[in-house]
């Protein structure tokens, strides 16, 4: 063979994938992207991780703040994604995100007045969420982010586990304990 059909040969096979690109999960190969100015892969990181922030938010504020925060947060992900050393752990870096900025809610917040029972009672089912919601927030941090994760954005077990970084047994552990409490907290019969 001449040395052009040995460099013919060597066009034809794809370059091996460098060992950090093959450890690589398909959100940190996102991020890398997000990170090089691709706003379709931060896009797609924001849809996966929006219910996952959501939740924690809404776990800590009141409803009609929550997707402010939540752009918030987003917002300081995009401005801070190249500071991430564990590209992997995207999901609890932004729940972290997510607890400082709903914190610092109440340092900045005015203080409100709520509506009437009168007023609230107008829509039944809008009151008996806002019900749940408050007895939630009053339960542990552990079982309020599951709670909300599951019962508002509609997670699994397994995805609750996934975003955050918890092991599944604790995830189930969490619900199950958070179910109970939230049943006693509300007055409702549980599992005889």
């Amino acid at each position: 063979m001449s040395n052009s059909d040995i460099a013919e040969n060597i066009f034809m096979f794809p370059v091996p994938a460098s060992p950090a690109e093959e450890g690589a999960t398909a959100e940190a190969q996102m991020i890398e992207r997000a990170c090089t100015g691709d706003r379709d892969a931060f896009t797609d990181l924001y849809k996966i991780y929006a219910p996952l922030v959501h939740g924690i938010v809404l776990a800590r504020v009141p409803y009609d703040e929550a997707q402010d925060i939540v752009q918030e947060v987003f917002l300081s992900a995009y401005n801070n994604l190249h500071t991430l050393r564990d590209r992997n752990v995207i999901g609890s870096w932004l729940a972290t995100i997510a607890r400082n900025r709903a914190t610092e809610f109440y340092r900045h917040a005015r203080p409100t007045e709520e509506l009437s029972d009168e007023i609230s009672d107008r829509n039944n089912r809008e009151a008996g969420a806002r019900e749940i919601l408050a007895a939630i927030r009053t339960m542990p941090e552990a079982y309020r982010e599951t709670l909300v994760l599951r019962l508002v954005e509609g997670m699994t077990g397994i995805e609750i586990a996934e975003r955050t970084g918890l092991k599944p047994e604790s995830v189930r552990v969490n619900l199950h304990r958070g179910m109970e409490l939230l049943r006693k907290t509300l007055g409702v019969g549980g599992r005889k």
